[in-house]
């Protein structure tokens, strides 16, 4: 039975109506509140037209500077620590041991935890008087006990922690499908040329996983760039805005309370382009690295193909052979 185009289409109108209708519509329709100066509270007072006004009063406020600073901050720390942490994880369950599947299972416990629900679990541990943290650092000693929630230079660290907790396991996912994705004969070609453990790593583990870690970056820093419940869960933006994210939406507790739509729809125009732009970013270097890999895939067929039609006299094999056996390391001696 032959496929048709039409059938083909027929199945996929629907998708692209609830996508249009659930995700871009919403988008462009942010967008063009975004220029207008609409209060819910007062509504005689109509849709009045402002342009960009409503982005220059988000970048002038030092509320909203400070959250999209914080916000800078909690992405470049978290994430290269949860692709360390992640790829540490991931290489450990590559391995062939008993229990390998058991393991796998409880390692993505923490990211199968609904968010609410970890955040409360890590408020109770940074608690000042019965937390898990303070118990472990100063044991019965009570009066040494001390607020990490509460303190404007460890709130945002405690923030980070519970956050590197939870989508470390997602990051690992995502680098152990990668490594499942590398053939066991290019270890044992490196082993047979007397590559070390750290050689095969970084000339051969490391560079095949560029497309899962540049995936795993991307989906990170869309998440981190959302990020919402956490921080309100933990510390409701505060101590003084210390933990207030841009996700959480820079002085947008004050525009709902004043129905002030147009300010809100800048906050939500901010954030999706910053989503967008992070989201192009990664998808450039992923091309680029997928260019390479093909090229370079290229270059080894057409040298492999090459040796493979050179002629070789019976003098030379017996020599290559002779070498192999003085010094089974081969080209790497």
């Amino acid at each position: 039975m032959k496929s048709s185009p039409r059938i083909a289409l027929l199945f996929l109108v629907p998708s692209f109506f609830f996508v249009g209708l659930f995700s871009i519509f919403p988008i462009f329709e942010s967008f063009r509140l975004s220029l207008y100066r609409l209060i819910l509270t007062l509504p005689w007072l109509g849709e009045k037209m402002v342009g960009l006004e409503n982005y220059t009063d988000l970048l002038s406020d030092p509320v909203a500077r400070d959250s999209i600073r914080t916000t800078l901050i909690f992405i470049a720390v978290t994430i290269p620590l949860e692709l360390l942490f992640g790829l540490g994880i991931a290489l450990v369950l590559d391995q062939v041991f008993r229990g390998r599947g058991l393991l796998r299972a409880v390692v993505l416990i923490p990211w199968a935890i609904p968010t609410v629900v970890s955040s409360q679990m890590w408020r109770f541990i940074f608690n000042d008087r019965y937390g898990l943290i303070n118990f472990l650092l100063f044991g019965a000693d009570t009066s040494s006990y001390i607020a990490p929630l509460a303190d404007p230079n460890l709130a945002m660290i405690s923030i980070m922690a519970a956050e590197i907790w939870k989508t470390t396991p997602f990051a690992a996912l995502i680098i152990l499908a990668g490594l499942q994705g590398i053939t066991d004969d290019l270890y044992e070609a490196a082993g047979i040329d007397g590559a070390t453990p750290w050689q095969t790593f970084c000339r051969i583990t490391l560079p095949l996983l560029k497309p899962a870690l540049l995936l795993a970056v991307l989906f990170r820093t869309i998440d981190a760039l959302r990020v919402f419940d956490l921080v309100y869960v933990m510390t409701q933006g505060g101590p003084a805005d210390a933990t207030r994210a841009a996700g959480a939406g820079a002085g947008s507790v004050s525009e709902i309370a004043a129905g002030d739509v147009g300010g809100l729809a800048a906050i939500v125009g901010t954030a999706i382009a910053d989503g967008i732009g992070g989201a192009v970013a990664a998808k450039g270097g992923g091309r680029r690295c997928d260019r390479k890999t093909e090229r370079g895939s290229k270059s080894d067929h057409a040298d492999r193909d090459e040796k493979a039609a050179a002629p070789r006299s019976p003098c030379a094999v017996v020599v290559r052979d002779l070498n192999l056996v003085q010094d089974p390391r081969g080209p790497l001696r």
